[in-house]
């Protein structure tokens, strides 16, 4: 196994890494730099398009746009212009929540999550998040209320079941999933995370159906075995706050890891120059599941 760094220094709180095997593209956001990302293997070049403001989550779609979660609102964005055409909106209630993550579901739809402000890590506000549904048809629904901080998502590949992380219940819930209506039902915990290991944050699957946790605040990306509950393996990297990863590369066998320089110190910033990079872990000896693109077509 090695761990490399990929993209060196590229933001301030980096989320919701999305390989684009198509366009052979890596999508990423910067919440707090107001950024989307996208790189491009072959050239090499790093497209940014700055948003206005927090943005939780982008992935390209079937047809070739990119649709975006931003604060309150989901929509198309131009990156030539860096237009933002907005279809839907949630949280309208809620002035000081923002979206935190995102992902797109077997079907093609996105789900993104919600959560309350957070001037300090331990002072979030508790239960004013969501999880919410954007169907192919631009309808918003909600299935899950009273979150803490919406985090990672990831669908098992008989469809049946959807994992998912609210982080300060510091584990991994899995939902009965499905596929045909988007509707969840038997919330349950799988995976325990103790408090001392880290947060969890964002997640991705594998194709033995085992989780890959990213720890924030613990340096780590764990693999779990959701069946069980138990801790198979650990990927330590040199910063402290791992955000999320996903498959990648010409054989979906490559890890990319995203990662953070919010809530560290600046003596923390001054020894963990590569945080907010993003890293890529190859000869893991496994294979994961490709990102779903939205379903536009």
């Amino acid at each position: 196994m090695t761990v490399e760094v990929y993209l060196k220094d590229m933001g301030y709180l980096l989320e919701g890494p999305h390989w684009d095997d198509v366009n052979n593209k890596l999508y990423y956001v910067d919440i707090f730099g107001n950024a989307i990302h996208r790189y491009d293997v072959a050239s090499q070049k790093d497209e940014k398009v700055d948003i206005g403001e927090s943005v939780g989550a982008s992935v390209p779609t079937r047809s070739g746009k990119t649709l975006v979660a931003a604060k309150h609102k989901m929509g198309y964005v131009d990156w030539r212009t860096g237009n933002f055409e907005t279809v839907a909106m949630v949280d309208k209630d809620k002035p000081t929540t923002r979206f935190n993550d995102g992902k797109c579901d077997p079907a093609g739809r996105l789900w993104a999550g919600t959560m309350g402000a957070e001037e300090v890590l331990a002072g979030v506000e508790k239960g004013k998040g969501s999880l919410f549904c954007l169907h192919t048809n631009m309808k918003v629904t909600k299935h899950v209320d009273d979150v803490d901080i919406s985090n990672g998502m990831a669908w098992t590949s008989d469809l049946k079941t959807l994992y998912y992380i609210d982080t300060l219940r510091h584990g991994v819930d899995a939902f009965d999933y499905n596929h045909e209506t988007a509707e969840l039902a038997n919330r349950r915990q799988v995976v325990k995370v103790p408090d001392e290991e880290g947060l969890p944050d964002g997640m991705c699957i594998d194709s033995e159906g085992m989780l890959w946790v990213a720890l924030f605040n613990g340096d780590v990306i764990n693999r779990y075995n959701p069946k069980t509950g138990e801790k198979l393996q650990t990927i330590r990297f040199p910063t402290t706050n791992i955000t999320s990863c996903c498959w990648g590369g010409p054989n979906f066998d490559e890890l990319y890891v995203t990662s953070a320089k919010h809530f560290l110190t600046e003596e923390q910033k001054r020894t963990q120059p590569l945080a907010g990079s993003i890293f890529r872990v190859t000869g893991l000896g496994v294979k994961g599941v490709k990102c779903e693109p939205f379903n536009d077509s």
